[in-house]
């Protein structure tokens, strides 16, 4: 079974930033593709985030765009989420999610699609 364990949340100010990161354990890291998703108390779960096995490709929502970045360090076995100007609405628990592919440049934007989920971290912006 592959573990994964998010780190990096907390308590923010509005238009702060903060920077997640995602280690997994069990299969090689580089043949996953790896997304974030968020959920708030009594709210769908929902897509955050997606990057490709070597990084090449990545995917956000519009919502997202410009203010958080994905990205990977496969040599770390460590995925990461960068997010700047932080809005009360980011509010949520963040899910790293994993899901093994001979794919290189899959990027992949639902739910569904993966197979290993992390416990989440909280993050909370203050306003």
């Amino acid at each position: 079974q592959v573990q994964l364990v998010e780190s990096g949340g907390g308590l923010v100010q509005a238009g702060g930033s903060l920077r997640l990161s995602c280690a997994p354990s069990g299969r090689t890291f580089s043949d996953y593709a790896m997304g974030w998703f968020r959920q708030a108390p009594g709210k769908e779960r929902e897509f955050v985030a997606a990057i490709s096995r070597r990084g090449g490709a990545t995917s956000y929502p519009e919502s997202m765009k410009g203010r958080f970045t994905v990205s990977r360090d496969n040599n770390k076995n460590t995925a990461y989420l960068q997010m700047n100007n932080l809005k009360p609405e980011d509010t949520a628990v963040y899910f790293c999610a994993a899901a093994p592919t001979p794919l290189i440049t899959l990027v992949l934007t639902t739910e569904n699609k993966y197979t290993y989920w992390g416990q989440g971290t909280q993050v909370t912006v203050a306003s």
